[in-house]
């Protein structure tokens, strides 16, 4: 049986690396991912890998064809991850609600929907998982948050040797040392992980403020998945350490 874990919007696949390093394939999907002629696949000393795999996630057709690869009985998935966009529900942003309301009085529940699909496709799964948002509408136009953290209060779980960002050292701060609230909607057993701080100035993170604009780039950069999180949450639901 082959062990398998499924991380949606997933341009980085830091949040997959724990997995993969420990000898687990890892798929992280996303539409910024080139097409299926010009996939990139990573492999790791262990056996592990991630498969970096070009999808559209706002259509539904998309999570029918991943339920039917994934459940048909021939692979074992045993966690799952989202990271669904945040610039239509990010309360950080809406100042921008009433212009985009103008323009589709539907896109906050477009939004919305997107992320309640990631989480009924795992539930289908039968998998633990977390869909990952910052402060957003999705604590009143679907449900509340489960759990929030601040990427620094995971800092501690990342190495000496790995201190520094291997992707963004400029923008991102050694050992996540940064705050930025960031909340979780869980389900299928998903466990919260110890935290295990570093040490952050008070207030809010000044490294956003190299980050101006609107470039995908930009986007990308802000919503990097902490590596410390991604380690702790693996050290938490790891398949091989719960049996």
């Amino acid at each position: 049986m082959i062990h398998e874990i499924i991380s949606l919007y997933d341009l980085t696949g830091e949040a997959c690396r724990p997995w993969a390093e420990a000898g687990h394939t890892c798929f992280a999907y996303d539409i910024q991912h080139p097409h299926a002629e010009e996939w990139r696949m990573e492999w790791f000393p262990s056996g592990g890998s991630i498969h970096y795999i070009h999808a559209d996630l706002h259509d539904p057709e998309t999570f029918a064809a991943l339920l039917e690869e994934f459940g048909d009985g021939d692979t074992l998935t045993t966690f799952g991850m989202a990271f669904p966009v945040c610039t239509d529900m990010a309360v950080s942003g809406a100042g921008h609600f009433a212009k985009k309301a103008i323009a589709d009085p539907e896109f906050q529940a477009k939004a919305v929907a997107r992320a309640v699909m990631c989480a009924d496709f795992f539930e289908a799964l039968g998998v633990p998982y977390f869909i990952e948002n910052p402060v957003s509408v999705l604590a009143t136009k679907w449900r509340k948050p489960d759990y929030s953290f601040h990427p620094y209060e995971y800092g501690g779980y990342i190495s000496d040797d790995a201190a520094q960002h291997p992707r963004w050292p400029e923008y991102i701060a050694p050992f996540d040392a940064y705050p930025k609230k960031t909340c979780l909607w869980t389900g299928g057993g998903f466990i919260m992980p110890d935290k295990m701080p570093v040490t952050v100035a008070d207030g809010y993170a000044t490294q956003h403020l190299k980050l101006g604009g609107k470039s995908q780039r930009t986007k990308d950069i802000r919503s990097a998945t902490p590596r410390g999180f991604a380690i702790a949450v693996f050290a938490a639901n790891n398949w091989d350490a719960s049996t």
